[in-house]
């Protein structure tokens, strides 16, 4: 194996894999390796070689994929106690409704924090009812909380295909049901989370929320992985990791296909609430609290870094955490393998949650 200069966070081996990159969580491997995520695996056509109709079915296959993997870690997963769960639906900005899923301690004195809740999938795929999710906002509610997870349309596969900004507004409308139904739901203060496409849509929540003049109802962010680049055909050197992190999970080609499905045209491509790390200084400045939580052998871990640069750069209270040895939302898709790494990002949630 040749070393490479330009891969330092590789190690200087362009070969490495996340089966063997000597940084990555032995746990964590030995849990992808049936499905042989372990390897890099093949990269998928760029959008610029694919019709939308080529697109939309590519990300048809990565939801079926993605879907079986996650629900085959999600099989681990033990029942939380002590945690209710309900469904409701509201009324969608466009004529649609949106399901909600709210759940909740069994037991709990005065209002609580609540954290709106959306998943990951790249804007286009996956969906709140799957497994995954629900434990997640299990974990979550069990810590005091209310969280409150939300079906929005994605830009493809079986929830879609809606383009931008349909996922955004549902989001959106969400949020300003939590914070318009306070009192009845026993809230003390809303919050946003999600990990990979659901940090881009909790990021562009609160910049559209600034734009709209209500972003003071909000009383923090807390993204994770965020999936905020929107153009990843040309690695950029000022994200690193895009190069040093190739092909673990995902490919960059992946990343570029889900974007082509969320923004068929092209035209929001420079729109913060379609991609947040499109955001200047004027943007973010305003914004609520903020926490940034990237895993270490990410390929989108810089993205996210980088948002965090721009939030301190211009006067908004932020904190960023990097989860060592661990590949893409791995706490939220493995909790069950990494109990401890899940256990640190819940604490770190509820702790954040109870300081804004």
């Amino acid at each position: 194996m040749s070393a490479d200069p330009t891969r330092p966070g590789r190690l200087g081996d362009p070969d490495l894999s996340l089966g063997t990159d000597p940084r990555s969580d032995p746990r964590m491997v030995a849990a992808l390796a049936p499905f042989g995520m372990d390897a890099n695996g093949a990269e998928v056509p760029l959008p610029a070689d694919l019709t939308l109709d080529q697109i939309l079915a590519t990300c048809g296959a990565f939801e079926e994929g993605f879907g079986q993997v996650f629900g085959a870690l999600a099989a681990g997963n033990q029942p939380v106690a002590g945690v209710t769960r309900e469904t409701t639906s509201i009324a969608g900005p466009d004529g649609n409704d949106i399901t909600l899923y709210v759940h909740r301690p069994a037991t709990a004195d005065g209002p609580l924090p609540a954290v709106v809740h959306l998943h990951g999938g790249g804007q286009v795929i996956l969906d709140a009812a799957a497994p995954t999710y629900v434990h997640w906002r299990d974990l979550l509610a069990a810590t005091g909380m209310v969280v409150i997870g939300v079906e929005f349309r994605n830009g493809a596969g079986k929830l879609g295909p809606y383009p931008f900004p349909a996922g955004l507004n549902d989001c959106t409308a969400a949020t300003r049901w939590a914070l318009d139904n306070a009192a009845s739901l026993g809230i003390s203060k809303v919050l946003l989370s999600g990990e990979s496409g659901g940090a881009n849509l909790s990021l562009s929540v609160a910049l559209r929320a600034k734009r709209e003049g209500w972003v003071d109802r909000i009383a923090g962010v807390y993204a994770m992985c965020p999936f905020i680049h929107g153009d990843w055909s040309n690695p950029p050197a000022d994200v690193p990791s895009l190069t040093e992190n190739q092909g673990y999970f995902f490919h960059t080609s992946t990343a570029a296909v889900l974007a082509a499905a969320y923004d068929p045209t092209g035209e929001n491509a420079g729109d913060p609430t379609a991609w947040p790390l499109r955001a200047t200084g004027s943007d973010v400045a305003g914004l609520p609290p903020h926490v940034i939580s990237v895993n270490e052998l990410d390929p989108v871990r810089d993205e996210g870094l980088n948002f965090l640069r721009l939030l301190l750069a211009n006067g908004v209270e932020a904190a960023g955490r990097v989860v060592v040895g661990t590949c893409h939302a791995a706490e939220v898709a493995m909790p069950s393998v990494l109990p401890n790494v899940a256990a640190s990002t819940i604490r770190d949630i509820k702790g954040f949650a109870d300081s804004v």
